[in-house]
């Protein structure tokens, strides 16, 4: 502290009284422990876990198109994406029935039930995971002939690593219910990335090809060895956190919540990813790996809503539980600002440097800059209504969420269909866009209709009806 007191002193007035303003309203943040204070410190370690995952993916998908080669890293991202989509949605919904369940649990001290719920949640992730992987096996063995040759042996490798996949999420779920931002994200965000990088490297120097096969192989090894060293942690903090004693499994309660869940994270999914793999089903994978190039240079911008969506979804949860209906819009209406102006300002920035960003990744690549302005729209329009979904999600709307999301991928589909073999990747950015679109205004629309507040980034806190039939008991 006197280090820090004593650098003060040597900077400009004008800037030393500008960094003190900063630094007070800060250390409430910091140093708080009321409940919005842990959501904010939850936010901002959030947004620095993305910020620094941003940058290693980027760092590591650039290192891997350059070794690899377009055709190479289209198979590897094509298969990675359907390996990392099917593994979540293996989990049926269980990690954020978790999210959903233990700040419950542990408000009125349950610890029966918090005992059962992340046991019995772990077990069914692997168990359904392992299923889907054999029966994904089952259909690759009888429909092979159907498949170009390529693609076979990491689709395989694809599916060996879904239950780490899946009780992965689960471990993250259950972090983020304890609001151990670091510990939940880490490991996803930036152990794995980093591993698969460093047995790419360690395959390619032991003499291995620079091909898809060998970056499925290493992107298999990272995922087992992130997943079982992050279910070792928690473990070890879960005994730590909570006495031994037996186990209430309510399965069927959490099921009623989780597969609705599911049906909502499994479109949403879906939604995210249609594009690349409808992309890789009707282009060759040197398309593929232009059109996620440049997908993946504007998820610099989709940082700034997780990180919003991460902190958000706790403090809906504790609104509805004090039936505060004042106290939910304002949050709400808060994480759309800090969705959408964020999102604005980074996504400008991003697309305008686009050709440069692009060049890293290969000579062919900057053919992809148009297409991260018209998927910067689409982006916007989902900052501007913030963590809708997550809203819906925590007031047990997800029935609501299914409906909404099958609305909406739906039209991403029809729209991906239609407009990728008329224009090529530029169909493909659209249809996204469009998709964004559509969804975002459907959200809104839901959010009215159920919570009687407007959820805009520029609409008041006190804007809609007097009721909350979302929140009354």
């Amino acid at each position: 502290m006197a280090v820090c007191q004593t650098a003060g002193r040597m900077l400009p007035s004008a800037l030393r009284h500008r960094l003190s303003d900063s630094v007070q309203r800060l250390l409430p943040v910091l140093t708080g422990s009321d409940t919005r204070s842990r959501a904010q410190r939850m936010a901002l370690i959030a947004f620095a876990i993305r910020i620094l995952s941003a940058a290693i993916a980027f760092a590591s998908q650039i290192f891997l198109a350059r070794l690899m080669g377009e055709f190479e890293y289209g198979i590897f991202i094509f298969v990675w994406v359907m390996t990392v989509l099917f593994g979540n949605l293996s989990c049926l919904g269980l990690p954020t029935a978790v999210i959903r369940f233990l700040p419950e649990y542990s408000t009125t001290s349950e610890l029966a039930e918090i005992r059962g719920l992340t046991t019995t949640a772990r077990i069914f992730a692997l168990l359904s995971a392992t299923a889907l992987a054999a029966i994904g096996a089952a259909g690759l063995w009888l429909f092979g002939t159907a498949i170009e040759s390529y693609y076979f042996v990491p689709l395989y490798l694809g599916l060996i690593t879904l239950p780490m996949i899946a009780l992965g999420d689960v471990m993250d779920g259950t972090a983020r219910a304890h609001s151990w931002p670091v510990a939940a994200m880490s490991p996803t965000f930036l152990v794995r990335p980093l591993l698969i990088l460093a047995f790419m490297v360690l395959a390619t120097v032991a003499g291995l090809p620079s091909a898809a096969t060998t970056a499925m192989a290493a992107a298999l090894a990272a995922t087992y060895v992130t997943t079982l060293g992050q279910f070792a942690i928690m473990v070890w903090r879960l005994d730590r956190h909570y006495l031994p004693g037996p186990m209430k499994i309510e399965l069927s309660r959490w099921l009623r919540v989780s597969i609705p869940i599911f049906l909502v994270d499994g479109f949403g999914f879906l939604l995210t990813n249609s594009d690349v793999v409808i992309v890789g089903l009707y282009v060759k994978p040197d398309d593929v790996a232009i059109y996620f190039a440049a997908a993946k240079t504007m998820a610099l911008v989709h940082f700034v809503m997780f990180a919003v969506r991460a902190a958000a979804g706790p403090r809906f949860s504790a609104a509805m539980a004090a039936r505060d209906r004042h106290q939910l819009a304002e949050i709400a209406i808060e994480s759309a600002r800090w969705s959408f102006w964020p999102s604005l300002a980074i996504g400008c920035t991003v697309v305008l440097a686009g050709p440069l960003l692009l060049s890293l990744f290969g000579p062919a690549f900057p053919a992809g800059a148009p297409l991260m302005a018209i998927l910067l729209t689409g982006i916007l329009a989902k900052a501007f209504v913030g963590p809708a979904e997550t809203l819906l999600t925590m007031a047990g709307r997800q029935k609501l969420c299914v409906i909404l999301y099958v609305a909406a991928l739906g039209a991403n589909v029809a729209l991906n269909v239609t407009l990728i073999p008329l224009f090529g990747l530029t169909g493909a950015a659209s249809a996204t866009a469009g998709a964004m679109f559509v969804e975002a205004a459907i959200l809104h629309v839901a959010v009215r209709h159920t919570f009687g507040f407007t959820l805009l980034a520029l609409a008041g806190a006190r804007s809609g009806h007097d009721e909350n039939e979302a929140i009354k008991p």
